[in-house]
């Protein structure tokens, strides 16, 4: 537990503005409203740098985060309950996908674990764009598979396409 504290106290918020910044931010949010243009699913992505400590002490895996963000950002809370949180956290080396009961009783975990690691692999390489951009592309290819868009109808944007840093 030391040394998860460590890594979350030291240095990663940091690590996630060098990881993404702005521009790369800038560039994400704007592939997230082209994605949702091909389907009637919600995509948000969240980056954390490190949990709090109180978290850390606490036990708070990335995926009890990720589920706590999904609620606390509404991102269930979609017309259609396809909603997608892709979670971001570095302390851990993480990426989660919780996806609302909509697209996630037609996709199944499998399909989430291996998006997800597709996404940690370029991470780990340095490459957090594209990851993020690869992960983007995959989840909307699920969703368009089973929520496509409607020829002629502007699908309404119920959540916010920039990312979050916190």
């Amino acid at each position: 537990m030391i040394k998860r504290l460590f890594r979350h106290l030291v240095g990663e918020d940091f690590a996630a503005r060098r990881a993404f910044p702005a521009e790369v931010r800038r560039r994400i949010g704007e592939a997230i409203g082209t994605q949702e243009r091909r389907h009637t699913g919600e995509l948000r992505f969240v980056v954390e740098g490190g949990l709090a400590p109180q978290a850390v002490v606490k036990g708070v895996s990335s995926r009890q985060r990720a589920v706590e963000l999904f609620a606390r950002l509404g991102v269930w809370d979609t017309q259609a309950n396809n909603g997608v949180l892709i979670y971001v956290l570095l302390a851990d080396r993480a990426v989660e996908i919780v996806a609302d009961r909509g697209i996630h009783s037609k996709v199944g975990e499998q399909s989430w674990e291996i998006i997800c690691g597709e996404m940690q692999r370029h991470f780990a390489e340095g490459r957090f764009e594209e990851g993020a951009l690869v992960g983007l592309q995959s989840i909307s290819d699920l969703l368009v598979a089973h929520f496509p868009a409607v020829d002629g109808q502007i699908n309404p944007d119920e959540l916010p396409n920039d990312p979050l840093l916190l």
